[in-house]
């Protein structure tokens, strides 16, 4: 059972998410939030696996919710978000967010959304994720070299890039003519080794590194 706690401030909005959510097997809404402050209450409380987080809220937003939830906590944070939040996107995925999904998402990609975020993955996959976060990540005015990359062997950098182009392991493994299960070892290789705890961060630490730029990779 997929346990989440639905953050924002329109009720009728909360209210098609649980709807959403608990018409599907396997998940239960464990609560709604109104602004980011009962946000981090309910989610020390209640201790769900998902949070989905509105970013503009009143009181305490979502992007300062996320980052006392996930400093404190291994609970999730998916973003919700709308096009013309672009400076609030990189933020969020800075603070701790997993991931995070426009507004007016179908009904079958919130439910997929929730499942990989709860899994331990992130949400880097889909084109629209991939085009934001390049966008941002190019904001990143001085790249620095973190010292957390220097133990990284050379395929591991290349794996590590190829994260940062939005890349699902099965797809590396093509890629770099591996099997899928070698290229699932070298991620997770990689995010032990850079201290991060899924590909949403490693895909910040590999922009922000220098590691990789936005629109490098031309995928097929």
């Amino acid at each position: 059972m997929i346990r989440v706690l639905v953050a924002d401030d329109q009720t009728l909005v909360r209210a098609g998410f649980r709807s959403i959510l608990e018409g599907e097997d396997g998940f239960e809404v464990v609560g709604e939030a109104a602004d980011g402050a009962e946000a981090v209450r309910f989610a020390r409380q209640s201790r769900p696996d998902v949070v989905l987080m509105d970013i503009r809220m009143p009181g305490l937003d979502g992007l300062a919710a996320t980052r006392e939830i996930t400093a404190s906590s291994d609970v999730r944070v998916i973003i919700l978000t709308t096009f013309d939040l672009d400076d609030y996107v990189y933020g969020a995925l800075r603070a701790g967010a997993s991931g995070f999904l426009v507004k007016d998402t179908e009904p079958a990609e919130l439910i997929h959304g929730v499942r990989v975020v709860a899994r331990g993955d992130a949400l880097i996959a889909p084109s629209i994720t991939r085009r934001l976060i390049a966008e941002f990540a190019a904001r990143a005015s001085h790249p620095d070299p973190r010292p957390r990359l220097r133990g990284l062997t050379e395929r591991e950098r290349e794996v590590m890039a190829l994260v940062a182009a939005g890349l699902s392991n099965d797809e590396i493994a093509a890629r770099l003519v591996l099997s899928p299960a070698t290229a699932k070892t070298h991620v997770s290789r990689i995010m032990t080794k850079a201290q991060v705890r899924d590909r949403a961060q490693l895909v910040i630490l590999a922009y922000e590194s220098g590691l990789t730029i936005p629109g490098w990779l031309t995928r097929p």
